[in-house]
């Protein structure tokens, strides 16, 4: 199964790799697209839920790496104020 990251930037300009497990993500985002804060949170949990189910399909069980990453985005995220905004910035191997 073919892993990939992501990079984001956050309200504060700082960025994050992410990674996932699945190139699934790419489905949900355009690398240079900006997303409010509670989008990008609903499209990245939707995301990674389904490329840890795509893991568990494969070897059965879930990826924990792809659940670690999301609990990750969202405790970053909290720190932010609902109206921000996010940037997918790029996808990489």
């Amino acid at each position: 199964m073919p892993a990939m990251h992501f990079s984001v930037r956050w309200p504060d300009q700082k960025e994050t790799r992410c990674y996932s497990p699945s190139l699934v993500i790419q489905d949900y985002f355009q690398p240079g697209s900006e997303y409010a804060l509670g989008d990008f949170l609903d499209q990245v949990r939707e995301a990674l839920n389904i490329a840890s189910e795509r893991v568990r399909a494969k070897y059965g069980f879930a990826c924990s790496q792809a659940l670690d990453q999301l609990a990750e985005i969202e405790s970053l995220a909290a720190g932010f104020r609902p109206d921000s905004r996010v940037t997918v910035t790029a996808f990489g191997p």
